[in-house]
């Protein structure tokens, strides 16, 4: 076991400990990312692009997520995971293995030279997924950090990973978009309670153990404010893997879907679980280290 030194899910009162990695390891000359942009990332923990893919692959990769989500060869599938209290699909796992499409998409350069760029090294996927928010029916995201979850669960040492999230419909201030506390990366929350067994079966429809205590969030909301993300599809959003965000639910009738990608870097793979009695499936936290693209 490596040493822990953002120990959570282990005390009786929540604590924040300052950020001890770097956030951004590359620099303007080993990547597409200019060093402006290069900069505010490493100061609020994530970059937009206004459009990262054109229309026509947007109207390719939505055709592929409504082959998906209406695929009933895949209801049964563990990685389809639906809604709580409904059979609605609410996201789609390990979506590069699935689907051919996303595949192609999760190793095109656009992506891979930016997390390449900013974790200067080779990167590998540690998750995919799409997050189908329909219209009406669509429920939140609950405020996390993801390295939380993935340093207990999943046993990632260290804070170098990112993670981009592309629209696939357009993004308003009202359909549940993503919301991110700017500069929130570099202060690491320790979550109360012990994981369950298992815990992924109920935490992907509703995470509850690994969610931040109210007056942390409160701390972090008042020092940092909040940032909501909007923007056609097409768009993206790239952010650090402590980044504390979330999103509303969707009762408008305009669906909002997104697809999600995690690059770790290769000199950071997950070992044995931090805060978990055994390693969440693969699907969730990948074991293969090969590096993508």
């Amino acid at each position: 076991m490596s040493m822990d030194i953002y120990p959570t899910r282990k005390t009786t009162e929540p604590t924040l400990i300052f950020r001890q990695d770097p956030v951004v390891y590359g620099g303007p000359e080993d990547g597409p990312i200019d060093e402006r942009t290069l900069k505010g990332f490493a100061e609020r923990g994530f970059l937009t692009v206004e459009q990262l893919i054109e229309p026509v692959e947007v109207e390719r990769y939505r055709a592929e997520l409504h082959r998906l989500v209406t695929d009933e060869g895949l209801k049964d599938d563990e990685r389809v995971i639906t809604e709580r209290h409904s059979r609605e699909v609410r996201s789609i796992f390990e979506v590069h293995r699935i689907s051919e499409v996303f595949a192609e998409l999760a190793a095109d350069p656009r992506i891979v030279g930016r997390a390449r760029q900013i974790l200067d090294s080779d990167v590998y996927i540690h998750q995919s997924r799409v997050n189908y928010k329909p219209g009406f029916q669509g429920k939140d995201f609950y405020w996390h950090s993801d390295f939380e979850t993935w340093h207990a669960e999943d046993g990632m040492p260290r804070m170098r990973a990112v993670s981009i999230s592309i629209a696939l419909t357009e993004n308003f201030v009202h359909n549940g978009g993503l919301m991110i506390m700017p500069g929130s990366h570099r202060t690491f929350v320790c979550c109360l309670g012990e994981t369950p067994s298992d815990h992924y079966k109920e935490s992907l429809k509703g995470q509850e153990i690994g969610t931040p205590d109210p007056d942390s969030l409160r701390l972090l909301a008042e020092k940092h404010g909040i940032e909501l993300f909007t923007g056609p599809a097409g768009s993206a959003t790239m952010f650090d893997c402590n980044c504390m965000h979330g999103s509303n639910g969707n009762i408008t009738p305009f669906p909002r879907s997104n697809v999600f990608f995690v690059y770790n870097s290769v000199d950071n793979a997950c070992v044995e679980p931090f805060a978990a009695q055994s390693r969440r499936p693969s699907f969730i936290a990948a074991r293969d280290f090969t590096p993508v693209g």
